[in-house]
């Protein structure tokens, strides 16, 4: 509380507040005043990702890739990285 007030300029209220929502998101738990993070930033970030494509691209991931991509052309790197991806997570790379 005191950091928020220091860093944000958040007032006692604020910061109760924006704690209790975060911990209604699952994000944080709040156990007889001990606030935790239930997530890993690797995890946080994830499901930030995911909550933007289904917002911005009604979930479609090759959607969001040819949008981000756009008109370049990616690069042998990225190709192969994103080959990788899909064969790690149960796709066939070469569809």
């Amino acid at each position: 509380m005191k950091l928020a007030a220091v860093e944000l300029q958040w007032k006692k209220s604020t910061t109760y507040t924006v704690l209790r929502k975060l911990c209604e998101k699952g994000i944080f738990s709040n156990e007889g005043s001990i606030v935790t993070a239930r997530l890993s930033k690797a995890e946080y970030e994830g499901r930030q990702s995911r909550r933007f494509v289904q917002e911005n691209f009604e979930g479609s991931l090759p959607r969001f890739l040819a949008v981000f991509a756009g008109s370049d052309r990616l690069s042998e790197e990225e190709v192969a990285a994103l080959r990788r991806l899909i064969a790690e997570n149960g796709g066939d790379p070469n569809e």
